[in-house]
């Protein structure tokens, strides 16, 4: 018995179906919606039928890519589709690189640190806190150096005096259990340029300057009618070339 020719069920299905899932974004011949509105600097921003909308993006050698599918028409841009994919991972990647997630670094010290060893994790702390991440240091105590509190917290204070630049200490040494601990957060660089506004806005109206304006300014006004005074003269030399 001879078998009758298979059904097609892909028969009727759209080719691009499987594009656009992939696609981000609609572009060219997958925006079906009869008009949309056009945005840009390489067209008058307004709304277009979509044919003419795709005339006008073939005529410039570009794609028509629908930007804000749920507006109403759907907004679309006359661009590279290509060169603005690649673009937007580039912005990407680079926000993620600019989103440093602030981290809390941990430095151990016991009661008989040496100087060495206290100047190597203080370079180690210096680097944390420039990089924006917190720094918790804490002094260990194993057996009967319990006793030794007090150097601990020297040592502490001592690396709070050392990172004065770079980090603020949030608050005194604390014992937690058979650890001193101290936490440092890291200081902002834009409060250094504070100072530098300052006298500026001091300078527009501010208290200082105003001794130094009056006598800069008190000056011209001081000499214009000394020489309008001098002015008469000019008319009084005849009567001198007389004498």
């Amino acid at each position: 018995m001879q078998q009758g020719p298979r059904p097609n069920f892909n028969r009727g299905r759209n080719p691009n179906f499987r594009r656009e899932q992939q696609q981000e974004h609609r572009t060219n011949r997958m925006i079906r919606v009869p008009e949309v509105r056009l945005v840009g600097d390489n067209v008058e921003p307004g709304v277009y039928r979509t044919d003419e909308a795709l005339r006008m993006a073939e005529d410039q050698a570009l794609d028509l890519v629908e930007i804000s599918p749920n507006a109403a028409p759907p907004v679309c841009r006359i661009i590279d589709y290509n060169k603005f994919l690649y673009e937007k991972k580039k912005k990407e990647k680079e926000m993620k690189a600019n989103a440093h997630k602030s981290e809390v670094k941990e430095i151990r010290f016991t009661p008989n640190t040496d100087d060495h060893d206290f100047d190597f994790k203080a370079k180690h702390a210096e680097k944390f806190l420039k990089e924006g991440n917190k720094v918790k240091t804490y002094v260990q105590f194993k057996g009967r150096a319990i006793m030794f509190k007090e150097r601990g917290e020297l040592i502490l204070l001592k690396f709070a005096e050392r990172l004065a630049e770079v980090g603020a200490l949030e608050g005194m040494p604390l014992m937690e259990g058979k650890r001193m601990i101290a936490i440092f957060a890291p200081k902002s660089a834009k409060k250094k340029d504070k100072p530098a506004k300052e006298p500026r806005e001091g300078g527009e109206g501010g208290g200082a300057p105003r001794p130094q304006q009056p006598a800069g300014d008190q000056q011209p006004p001081v000499r214009r009618p000394i020489e309008i005074k001098y002015a008469k003269p000019p008319g009084d030399k005849p009567a001198g070339s007389s004498n």
